[in-house]
């Protein structure tokens, strides 16, 4: 008896052909369905599920030229029988620019909630699992289906991740990893992102990890400080940008003192002697040069914050982007009295290095809302920019001494009590230029960076259902 049905995407005849023929050569498959609508959705799913007489599923989600390895399928079914898990995915190749490259995929874990969380194309399910997660589903979804699926499955049972290269497919999408950063708040992706927030909101509720809109209350006048707002610029290496971004903070104009707190991380550049010129003719410029030589961004911020010339809120500004006008300080700290939070996010416009506006222009992270924002920031990839910080709080929890995700760990760990503001009029300049940190990641420091979000995810989760 044949173990598996597959279901395959239409697409143009050429692939189409390529790939039957390649399904349909294993011993294991038997029928083999091409879909006429999105797996996407949510009404496929179910006519899948409708369909399936064999003990296992098998998707192929792409509609690309498929080439399996040498007895992958058995591979893949002896692993899922062996583990009892609900799904099993795999590493591959890719085909990009002629050239076959590694494709590996990682790990999923308990917090592995955002919805582009990369399984590879080709997912075996245990029948019996996929079955009962398409019976619990109540919505109907026409871009969060697949996602759906998955946690539903996950709920009882286990993601499994087969650490083999098994099949290979074209790359299609060959733009660099800091190209990619953006497209969930795209404004063309929408309304499948509010598809996702609900299909995750309702899981969070099903694990009992959701929380209500209900925030402690912030105290702004139980500590004194120097003076009532520090902008933070941690920095190494930034001979190029660093006076315009020292320049925008000190342009700033309060109706309260205000300082600006750079921590060098000892820069071989000419980044310390332009900022040693600027704090000798302007005092409110306090430059940090670490003892330790072991830290990371989230190190630097920490420097800051616990500096003794440490503002009431603490505002961030990266070492290469400056702020839009001369009022976005005054513009922050309001939102922390009218807001009463602890936290404060800002809305930002993407620009190249001569400050011209590329797409998607301006991000304003509207799927941060009081109601479900702390929730909904378990799925997305990013919290906002500028971010501040009520100081006492920000030195309670520390940041990770980390140089990637260490603001998203913050934010979470803030959000889990307090309520966090929002300014949706552009703040500040986002430069995008090839020295950004994240601008073209290696597929190998791409999956680090995402297993560490991922980690923090879980983390946060845990903590979350621990309430």
């Amino acid at each position: 008896m044949k173990k598996i049905t597959c279901f395959v995407p239409d697409s143009t005849a050429e692939n189409i052909e390529g790939t039957l023929k390649a399904l349909k050569a294993c011993a294991e498959i038997g029928e083999v369905v091409v879909l006429k609508d999105n797996l996407q959705k949510t009404r496929t799913l179910k006519t899948i599920a409708a369909q399936i007489a064999t003990p296992y599923t098998l998707l192929y989600t792409q509609s690309l030229q498929l080439q399996l390895g040498a007895y992958a399928i058995e591979r893949m079914l002896k692993v899922i029988g062996d583990t009892d898990a609900g799904m099993l995915y795999a590493d591959s190749y890719k085909i990009k620019d002629g050239k076959q490259e590694a494709h590996p995929v990682i790990d999923y874990q308990e917090g592995s909630l955002r919805d582009d969380f990369d399984f590879g194309s080709l997912l075996l399910y245990r029948s019996d699992a996929f079955k009962a997660a398409v019976a619990e589903m109540s919505a109907d979804y026409q871009a969060a289906g697949l996602y759906d699926l998955r946690l539903k499955v996950s709920k009882k049972a286990r993601l499994f991740h087969l650490q083999e290269l098994l099949y290979t497919e074209l790359e299609t999408d060959n733009r660099r990893s800091g190209e990619k950063l953006f497209d969930y708040v795209d404004p063309k992706n929408r309304q499948s992102q509010i598809e996702m927030e609900q299909a995750c909101t309702q899981y969070l509720k099903d694990i009992r990890a959701w929380l209500k809109p209900e925030f402690s209350p912030v105290e702004f006048s139980k500590d004194t400080f120097p003076v009532e707002a520090s902008v933070v610029i941690p920095v190494r290496n930034r001979e190029r940008t660093i006076e315009e971004a020292v320049r925008s903070v000190l342009m700033q104009e309060a109706d309260f003192p205000f300082n600006l707190i750079v921590v060098d991380n000892h820069s071989t550049d000419r980044t310390t002697a332009i900022l040693k010129e600027i704090a000798a003719t302007d005092k409110r410029l306090i430059l940090v040069v670490p003892q330790r030589n072991d830290l990371g961004i989230g190190g630097c911020w920490n420097e800051a914050v616990m500096h003794p010339q440490c503002g009431k809120f603490a505002v961030q500004l990266d070492s290469d982007d400056l702020y839009i006008d001369k009022n976005v300080l005054k513009t922050v700290v309001s939102a922390f009295y009218e807001q009463n939070c602890a936290m404060v996010v800002g809305t930002y416009k993407m620009v190249n290095v001569k400050l011209e506006e590329i797409p998607p222009g301006i991000i304003d992270h509207k799927e941060w809302t009081p109601e479900n924002g702390r929730n909904n920031a378990l799925r997305i990839n990013g919290l906002g920019a500028p971010r501040a910080f009520y100081t006492p709080v920000l030195r309670d929890i520390k940041v990770p001494n980390t140089s990637y995700g260490e603001d998203y760990a913050v934010g979470l760990a803030i959000s889990r009590n307090y309520q966090i503001g929002r300014i949706y009029t552009p703040l500040y300049l986002c430069r995008r230029w090839e020295d950004n940190s994240d601008a073209s990641l290696d597929i190998n420091k791409l999956n680090t960076h995402n297993f560490y979000k991922d980690k923090i995810r879980t983390i946060e989760l845990l903590a979350r259902k621990n309430l």
